[in-house]
């Protein structure tokens, strides 16, 4: 599988950072879908307590995944900014999360294994975006959700 964005180019993009960074490489990325993967560690805090004896990664996360890779379409194409870096570029949040419209479990995704994260963006609205994803583990769906993300100023973040 071609890696298009690693690590590096993820944290020039995303303002995430380990231990909540929540993508670990991009294998494909267009104007209107990107597809990236996820591999938790059995070690990560919010998989030791989740739950003991049978762990699983929990369903909160899992929504984290598709909303940071999300956050990278954004960032990567629809950006009101050139040349965005997470980290030198001032005045804008993007991709910040403002709604979950549904999410539907079937099964449960185990750590030390790949997750497949697959998202389309199904509505432009100015600086607002809807998304729907599919996560996916061994090649069955475990997750699907549709949620909104926005650009905004950042000045409220930091204060």
């Amino acid at each position: 599988m071609e890696i298009i964005l690693n690590k590096n180019d993820i944290l020039k993009t995303l303002h995430h950072r380990p231990p909540y960074l929540m993508v670990d490489k991009v294998t494909s990325l267009t104007e209107n879908s990107i597809s990236a993967l996820k591999t938790p560690k059995l070690e990560e805090h919010y998989i030791q307590g989740h739950f003991p004896g049978a762990h699983v990664v929990p369903g909160a996360m899992m929504q984290e995944m598709s909303t940071q890779t999300a956050g990278i379409l954004i960032t990567k194409m629809h950006s009101p900014i050139e040349n965005y870096h997470s980290e030198q570029t001032k005045g804008y949040a993007l991709g910040v999360l403002k709604k979950v419209n549904w999410a539907r479990y079937k099964n449960f995704a185990k750590p030390d294994k790949a997750i497949q994260i697959n998202v389309k963006l199904v509505e432009k609205l100015d600086n607002l975006f809807e998304f729907e994803a599919i996560l996916t583990q061994d090649d069955k769906w475990i997750m699907k959700n549709s949620f909104q993300l926005v650009n905004i100023a950042d000045t409220p973040l930091l204060n």
